[in-house]
């Protein structure tokens, strides 16, 4: 399986995930990468895209500069994974699986990076998402929820299964 593991990250929780994600993946050519030098997605069997939950949804320019001065020691303010979504062709053929970090303590309200990835993949580009997962940290500056890499790496396997 040829996979990309695309993904941003602030404060580096998305990163661990992403990287628990691809040890998920198996044997399968995976790379890591950060959505300011994202490879070209076009001919692959699976893209995983990954970001962090701001203001219940992909961040933003302003939301990525507000983490800075929050102290985020990551990051690019100009781009991240809503970016990369804009750069996408119209019929985006490649499957698609969405995750992002949500601060734990708003878990049960709606929004998430990941569910607005689907949204937007969905409505302009015609791709076809096969899986969406929220990690949870315990604040924006973290750390992830004892257990979330486990399962980030555990929800890779069966990403691996099912394409």
């Amino acid at each position: 399986m040829r996979a990309h593991v695309v993904y941003e990250s602030m404060w580096g929780n998305t990163a661990q995930v992403a990287e628990a994600i691809a040890r998920g993946l198996g044997g399968a050519p995976v790379a890591e990468v950060t959505v300011t030098s994202a490879p070209d997605l076009a001919d692959l069997d699976l893209v995983v895209i990954g970001g962090p939950t701001h203001a219940f949804s992909m961040s933003r320019e302003q939301t990525r500069h507000d983490a800075h001065q929050q102290g985020a020691p990551r990051g690019s303010e100009r781009g991240g994974i809503r970016e990369l979504l804009a750069e996408l062709p119209s019929g985006f053929q490649v499957p698609v699986a969405l995750f992002d970090t949500r601060v734990a303590k708003v878990r049960h309200l709606p929004g998430s990076a990941a569910k607005a990835a689907e949204k937007d993949l969905r409505h302009h580009h015609d791709a076809h998402v096969v899986a969406r997962e929220s990690f949870y940290v315990g604040d924006s500056p973290g750390p992830l929820l004892p257990g979330e890499l486990e399962r980030a790496e555990a929800w890779g396997s069966h990403l691996a299964g099912r394409t």
